[in-house]
């Protein structure tokens, strides 16, 4: 599944950039999508939204198998 997940994150990729920001996949366990968020996205304030509303909603979208996204 991490290829997978890996192509949507890419897609998600450009609008976090254009923040200032960026997500990194760490690991998949399970239905489990860990990942870090990085540069502005790691100190903003709305970055649970960004998680449970923007990748985490992306990823149950388009890889059922997905769980829940968590940051590490």
């Amino acid at each position: 599944m991490k290829p997978e997940v890996e192509e949507v994150l890419k897609s998600i990729r450009p609008a976090l950039q254009a923040d200032g920001g960026d997500v990194e996949l760490v690991d998949v366990v399970g239905g489990v999508v860990k990942v870090r968020l990085k540069g502005a996205c790691g100190s903003c304030p709305m970055a649970t939204m960004t998680l449970k509303h923007g990748i985490e909603a992306a990823l149950k979208e388009r890889i059922p198998a997905v769980e829940r996204v968590e940051s590490v």
